[in-house]
């Protein structure tokens, strides 16, 4: 599995919207890595930008395979657990529901 990411935060990238806009997505993923690049150029086409543009999308978004992503590439945030107020540490792309420092993982 391959993953579109934003180079600056490591967020997991998804598809762009019918505005242009590429918004994070923690469950989009690629079988290939041409597939990935495939859906990096369907974003770049959809942003419009010009390519001396610093926010293009092929300065801005990077193609990482999984296991070398969540091991060299993904950054951490420390939170609070929401029960016992202790730091914990955890990647960025966390979705809410999996996260000790959100409401919703203690009232599953």
């Amino acid at each position: 599995m391959f993953y579109i990411y934003e180079k600056s935060s490591t967020y997991i990238m998804g598809k762009t919207d019918s505005n242009g806009v590429t918004r994070p997505d923690h469950r989009k993923s690629y079988a290939t890595l041409g597939a990935a690049k495939a859906a990096l150029t369907r974003i770049t086409k959809a942003e419009k930008l010009l390519p001396t543009d610093p926010n293009y999308a092929e300065f801005r978004y990077g193609i990482a395979d999984s296991a070398f992503f969540h091991q060299n590439i993904e950054k951490s945030r420390t939170t609070s657990n929401m029960m016992s107020g202790k730091p914990i540490v955890e990647p960025v792309n966390t979705p809410g529901y999996m996260s000790p420092s959100s409401e919703s993982y203690w009232s599953m």
